[in-house]
């Protein structure tokens, strides 16, 4: 076969499919390879006007059908699947050529088959790529990791597929040696989950402590839309909000059954940030909100527990309402965002990676879930201070919070009254507040840990570590 193509995709699933599409509408020659041959002939046959590409029936054919140094995309299912694509391509390909996961892999499994595939000379890149199906044909955000030297060689065809940001800046950047993209990329996944369950918690007490039904509630989003909070979740929402089931009549968020799904990206998220001993209480409680909605039989033998009336506020009442709901969810989504880069701090610092907070702001403006106009004042906040502690520092932040803290409050004891489930706002209000309290709790906890393990404990007039003879002397202290 003569090696006429300028890039390989392998895994012609949606996000393989359409990523495809959007590289041979750019003028790329691409060739295209599925385990089923089925979908390769699909591809060619329904989309072939859109560019030009190559069909490959093999492993092997593929390779042989790309120009080197050859650039190869993967786009199957994480974990084992990958594995099994890499060692299927990695013997047909040469020193210097450049192996692409552009799926949602884990980043320790990066980091892994970077340092083998490294060791052959062989070039991988782990790229995380956001935006759905829709983003992956029409431009999406790309978060690539891996060698500069790897980047070179991918940056051009990356640069002209991703998405344009309001400015003209195409948000594809190299963030980082090997897992730094598939992190940033699982950690904006996981500030979705937070962001989506923030959304869905202001719709729930917009509908059952202000009264409002779903098509008023579309209306108040749509509003949103227009100032601080617009963003791509907002619009979205209004229109699932605004939509009505043509089979009932009824509104279409009504007829849904209510159980969410995930994948899994935000559930690695809070691991990690375990593992990496940073909070990240807003993207937790979205974790387990999620999986909390799916269990049935804990759902229902719950239903007969005792709990407040709810009662539905009046309509002047209800209006006031919604404005402290606005400022409520404004409040708990910038702490939500604020974690996430924390924990990408954290971890670039740990891995020695050098991820830029104000590049990866700037990512996110177009293209991805989460896309919305603050991330600009967030880059800005990043790029005054790129060493900045906490986005809550910046005077900005710190003066729309301090501002909006009486309204969060207030919704916060509301959802407490009436009984409302509302785990992210309170989460992100009960961060907000340990950040601010000079003297913490946790003084009591080294105290219990101390008394029945020994654990040893810091002092605040002494340098070095205490124990309590608890069983002797209650006085007596001495260092470890």
């Amino acid at each position: 076969m003569t090696a006429t193509a300028h890039v390989g995709v392998t895994g012609l699933a949606v996000m393989g499919r359409n990523l495809a599409r959007n590289l041979a509408r750019n003028g790329y020659t691409v060739a295209v390879h599925n385990r089923t041959p089925a979908r390769t002939n699909a591809l060619v046959e329904q989309f072939g006007d859109e560019g030009t590409f190559v069909p490959a029936d093999s492993a092997k054919e593929l390779v042989a059908s790309l120009q080197r140094p050859r650039r190869l995309i993967i786009m199957v299912q994480a974990g084992d699947p990958t594995d099994a694509v890499i060692d299927e391509l990695a013997p047909l390909l040469d020193p210097g050529d450049v192996l692409v996961d552009g799926g949602n892999a884990h980043f320790t499994d990066t980091r892994r088959r970077e340092a083998a595939l490294r060791a052959r000379g062989i070039h991988f890149a782990g790229v995380g790529i956001s935006g759905g199906e829709e983003g992956a044909l029409h431009g999406p955000s790309i978060m690539s990791g891996g060698s500069k030297e790897a980047y070179q060689l991918l940056s051009p065809l990356l640069d002209d597929i991703a998405a344009t940001a309001p400015d003209g800046a195409r948000t594809v950047a190299h963030l980082g040696p090997d897992g730094a993209g598939h992190f940033v990329k699982m950690v904006h996944n996981g500030i979705e989950y937070a962001d989506m369950q923030l959304i869905t918690e202001a719709y729930h007490l917009l509908r059952h402590t202000a009264g409002y039904e779903p098509s008023q509630i579309a209306e108040i989003f749509r509003t949103w839309n227009t100032g601080r909070l617009n963003s791509y979740l907002i619009e979205v929402t209004a229109e699932v909000l605004a939509h009505t089931d043509p089979s009932t009549g009824l509104p279409f968020v009504d007829i849904v059954a209510d159980r969410a799904g995930q994948k899994g990206t935000g559930r690695w998220t809070v691991q990690t940030a375990l593992d990496l001993g940073t909070p990240v209480s807003g993207i937790a409680q979205a974790v387990f909100a999620r999986s909390l909605s799916s269990q049935d039989t804990l759902r229902e033998a719950g239903r007969t527990l005792l709990g407040p009336t709810r009662r539905v506020l009046g309509s002047q009442d209800a209006a006031r309402f919604a404005d402290q709901v606005e400022q409520a969810l404004y409040a708990a989504k910038v702490v939500s965002y604020d974690q996430g880069f924390h924990q990408i701090r954290t971890a670039s610092d740990t891995y020695q990676w050098d991820v830029d907070l104000a590049t990866v702001a700037a990512l996110w403006r177009a293209g991805c879930i989460i896309r919305a106009d603050f991330l600009d004042r967030i880059r800005d906040a990043y790029t005054a201070e790129p060493r900045l502690t906490s986005l809550l520092r910046d005077p900005h932040f710190a003066e729309e919070i301090g501002q909006a803290q009486w309204a969060w409050r207030a919704v916060a004891a509301t959802a407490a009254r009436d009984g409302v489930p509302a785990p992210g706002m309170s989460a992100a209000l009960a961060h907000f507040d340990t950040l601010r309290t000079e003297r913490l709790p946790a003084a009591l906890i080294q105290g219990q840990r101390d008394y029945f393990g020994a654990h040893t404990y810091q002092r605040t007039d002494q340098d070095g570590s205490f124990h309590t003879d608890w069983a002797g002397d209650r006085t007596e202290h001495r260092t470890r």
